[in-house]
């Protein structure tokens, strides 16, 4: 069986080293090559004994990296990535690029169970969760393939993340401590999965030491009704509950939590909606992200026209709601999240 050297930490590469037969110093040289050079095989290594490399090779030790099958560079440099991984699945991350930073937006699964309606991921269902090596990767990949050392990273592709916890967390460690990301530019999204978020700050305190990453909330709808038009799992979790647990999680990491709405033409995005969702979020410390809807196949929702979200995002301002509006990125090149994926799986299934 294969075993994972990405993801794990230095005193772990060095304490696996010293297992191996080696001086600890051959762990602190794995490390440094892993995360600061990017080797993809121990052939890179070749500060390592050619005899050593081969005998791992031979006993199923790798890096752990994965294979780029395709790439997609949209007109304003936001970089899609689609990685194979060891059983043949294939994952979506994407670069999205601005003059001070690099966001990488990661995958935390093969696919998602949730469904949502508005979503290109939740259409093929799940395949399965991600390794932590797997997650980390995406962020090395986007790193060699737009040449530029990332700075924020979002969970916020494929899958849901608080169905796949413990690797999200020993990835945000791993991002954390070996890659130099601070736990403040890493965002965690949610749909919201009962029972999940008190668990989640727990946890994250447990193994990380403290919590410091920001956790997004997809509510999507200023009402139960609506939400669950667009999230059929939220039929499980009232709406109620699920601020409930966000206020917990609040009180136990002491992070504001930041609320995203994808705003559907005509359907979420009135006036009268915003004034509910303000009702709903108001007092709270918290933050609203406001998302404009990036058109998928097999959905006939609409994108909001500029006016209608300026009047959404007013109505949020007046009364007292923090409110900012995601800039929309690569909409020349599939940019919704799983649109890729699903075209790449299309294009081999006609031709096969």
């Amino acid at each position: 069986m294969t075993q994972n050297l990405l993801g794990r930490s230095a005193a772990e590469l060095q304490d696996w080293a010293v297992a191996q037969g080696q001086k600890p110093f051959r762990g602190r040289q794995l490390h440094d090559w892993i995360y600061a050079k990017g080797a993809h095989s121990l052939a890179d290594i070749t500060v390592f004994p050619k005899t050593w490399r081969a005998a791992l090779v031979e006993a199923g030790i790798e890096v752990g990296r994965l294979k780029e099958v395709h790439r997609s560079v949209a007109a304003d440099a936001t970089t899609k990535l689609l990685l194979s991984t060891e059983d043949g699945e294939t994952i979506e991350t994407v670069g999205i690029p601005t003059d001070q930073r690099l966001t990488v937006c990661v995958s935390s699964q093969v696919g998602c169970p949730m469904a949502c309606r508005f979503c290109a991921t939740g259409k093929g269902g799940l395949q399965r969760s991600l390794q932590t090596h797997e997650i980390v990767d995406q962020v090395l990949s986007v790193r060699e393939a737009m040449d530029r050392r990332p700075s924020h990273i979002v969970f916020m592709g494929m899958g849901e993340p608080l169905l796949n916890s413990g690797a999200v967390l020993e990835a945000i460690r791993c991002l954390n401590d070996d890659l130099g990301i601070g736990q403040r530019r890493i965002t965690v999204s949610t749909v919201g999965v009962p029972k999940t978020l008190p668990q989640l700050a727990e946890l994250a305190m447990q193994r990380l030491g403290r919590a410091q990453f920001t956790l997004a909330v997809s509510l999507h709808a200023p009402n139960q009704r609506l939400r669950e038009e667009l999230i059929p799992t939220a039929h499980g979790y009232p709406y109620d509950a699920l601020l409930e647990d966000c206020r917990h999680y609040l009180e136990v990491t002491g992070r504001r939590v930041s609320f995203e709405y994808i705003l559907l033409g005509e359907l979420n995005d009135q006036p009268e909606h915003a004034a509910e969702l303000a009702d709903r979020v108001g007092g709270f410390q918290s933050h609203v992200n406001l998302i404009a809807y990036n058109p998928i196949e097999e959905e006939e929702f609409k994108r909001p026209t500029p006016q209608r979200i300026e009047a959404f995002r007013r109505v949020l301002e007046r009364r007292g709601v923090a409110v900012s509006l995601r800039a929309s990125r690569g909409l020349d090149q599939n940019a919704a999240c799983g649109q890729l994926r699903r075209q790449q799986m299309t294009t081999s299934s006609s031709g096969s």
